[in-house]
């Protein structure tokens, strides 16, 4: 026996010896050589080198097209203030003069100003900023047609969900503009009859004559009746008798249109002549004559019941009837002549089942 044989290389044993893993270990990274590192540096410094001159280009693009669009947007929206403010001057400077405190309201034209101005200066801003948004993304060469698309659908979407605000809106501006109304003003809009205490881009309010606040979206508003703007109508129907004398009735009604044309306040709120325009309509027992006058916006009701207040204290004074006054006449009150009579009885009459019953029964044999 060979001594190999005998005595075997030592070793690990195969039994307790753990298999060998399947997976191959992970390579061991190479640090590039000078060379490619070099040649990478170059290729870097070539591609930035060709292209810096339109990134630098592009940058300055875009902080021009911000620069320009923020020192627009603030001198636009600089000259709306000033136009506003002006437009605040001339109305306090006319509201110096007998005319303009008539027609010129502070608070009116406050709100007006500030409602065209808030609407100006968020259109201009509005344009100016999507403008300046838009040139930006050209200017990274973006497609804008699909933005515009879905844009433009986006907006007809939201228009028909929001087409109700859309059209307050609208018709708020519109109003506004127009000066179809203002603050003090009194209003008939069909759905709602007050004086205008706030005037806004979607709703106005009104107060109504009980005191109420009526909140009135400018969309439902179809139409508009100022009762403000311009002059009034004071129209008074006078109702007498058809026994009077017309003449006579004209004179009385005529002296009173003179007197308060001269006193005060009435000769300010009087913008013509109390006029007796004459017979307005002839029945059987009325005559109706029509008087009218031209007054201050908003003053048609007090001058008509002041006109009242004075046509009848005349007409009492020079002794004539109006229609429902009563004749001063002595009715002699009603006597009935049953008054003393006594009701009648059952008994008066003698065949009546009454008086047999109570009368004596006759003795038996007769």
């Amino acid at each position: 026996m060979s001594l190999s044989a005998a005595f075997p290389a030592a070793g690990p044993d195969p039994s307790t010896t753990a298999p060998a893993s399947s997976t191959t270990p992970a390579p061991t990274p190479t640090m590039p050589s000078l060379e490619e590192a070099h040649a990478r540096a170059s290729e870097a410094a070539g591609w930035f080198q060709e292209n810096w001159a339109s990134w630098l280009a592009v940058g300055l693009r875009i902080v021009l097209i911000v620069a320009v669009a923020l020192v627009l947007r603030m001198l636009v929206r600089r000259a709306i203030t000033r136009l506003i403010d002006r437009m605040n001057r001339n109305t306090s400077a006319t509201e110096g003069s007998t005319l303009g405190g008539l027609l010129v309201n502070a608070e009116r034209r406050r709100q007006r100003s500030q409602a065209i101005g808030s609407v100006l200066r968020s259109v201009a801003s509005f344009v100016i900023l999507g403008t300046a948004f838009l040139m930006v993304l050209g200017a990274f060469q973006i497609n804008l047609a699909p933005l515009l698309a879905s844009a433009g659908v986006a907006g007809v979407a939201i228009g028909f969900g929001a087409r109700n605000l859309v059209t307050d809106f609208l018709s708020g501006v519109f109003m506004i503009l127009e000066d179809q109304y203002g603050v003090g003003d009194t209003i008939d809009a069909g759905v709602a009859t007050g004086e205008v205490i706030e005037v806004g881009l979607r709703v106005t309010k009104l107060r109504g004559d009980n005191g109420e606040i009526w909140y009135v979206r400018n969309g439902e508003i179809k139409r508009i009746g100022n009762a403000s703007q311009g002059w009034a109508t004071a129209g008074v129907n006078v109702t007498v008798r058809p026994e009077e004398d017309l003449d006579r009735v004209k004179s009385v009604l005529g002296e009173v249109a003179e007197r308060i044309a001269k006193e005060d306040p009435w000769n300010e709120i009087l913008w013509g002549p109390v006029e007796v325009l004459g017979l307005d309509d002839v029945l059987l027992d009325s005559m109706v004559i029509r008087v009218t006058a031209k007054t201050m916006p908003g003053k048609a009701v007090t001058v008509e019941r002041e006109l009242r207040w004075r046509m009848k204290r005349a007409l009492d004074a020079a002794g004539i009837r109006m229609l429902g006054v009563p004749e001063q006449a002595t009715v002699e009150p009603l006597v009935d002549p049953t008054a003393g009579m006594a009701a009648p009885s059952a008994f008066a009459s003698s065949s009546s089942p009454q008086s047999v019953a109570a009368s004596p029964i006759p003795p038996k044999g007769l």
